[in-house]
């Protein structure tokens, strides 16, 4: 943020503007005028969601390779898919705020996908098993949008958090949907 900070006061100081704007600069993200603009905590919030999206689609990934059912290992691998597309979606704007995207998912996140291999190799990595889990890592996932959408962030970062909750949202109810089908027929 500094070094983008800095930057921009140079060309400012050498034009009189910042990128043609008199004495402002536009920020495309938040739509604020100014240059003074303090985005760290909309980038920790961001990251945050980027790590759960990291979380989402390893989680997903992990899930589809145990499984035996050809449909849900699609609806696994697509829904690993849109976390990943999430995730490249957090990282462009968390660059665009001048910030830099963590790296890895979290901790908690790995060590449920360790409790996911532990619970696959006791159970035999049954579908319905591996469904709990997804939904227990979605559970997770819907909590972290939730506590993003609290914060206070620009406008057209929030569109983006909104739906990216809505998917994380579908998501889970999927889950939910294809376990409780496969727990009735057994």
């Amino acid at each position: 943020m500094l070094a983008s900070r800095a930057a921009w006061d140079r060309v400012a100081s050498q034009t009189g503007s910042y990128g043609g704007l008199q004495g402002t600069f536009f920020n495309p993200i938040s739509g604020a005028n100014t240059m003074t603009e303090d985005n760290d905590e909309v980038i920790d919030t961001l990251n945050d969601l980027l790590e759960s999206c990291r979380d989402g689609e390893y989680g997903f990934n992990s899930a589809a390779e145990h499984t035996q059912t050809a449909d849900l290992k699609t609806m696994l691998a697509r829904h690993a898919q849109e976390c990943r597309t999430a995730g490249q979606e957090l990282q462009a704007l968390i660059r665009q705020l001048g910030g830099e995207p963590d790296e890895g998912g979290t901790v908690a996140g790995a060590l449920h996908r360790g409790w996911v291999s532990v619970r696959g190799t006791l159970t035999g990595h049954s579908d319905v098993a591996m469904l709990d889990e997804c939904e227990r890592g979605e559970d997770t996932a819907v909590a972290r949008y939730r506590k993003a959408l609290k914060q206070n962030l620009p406008p057209a970062i929030r569109s983006v958090v909104e739906r990216q909750a809505e998917g994380a949202q579908r998501n889970h109810d999927q889950v939910k949907a294809m376990r409780d089908a496969l727990k009735a027929k057994s």
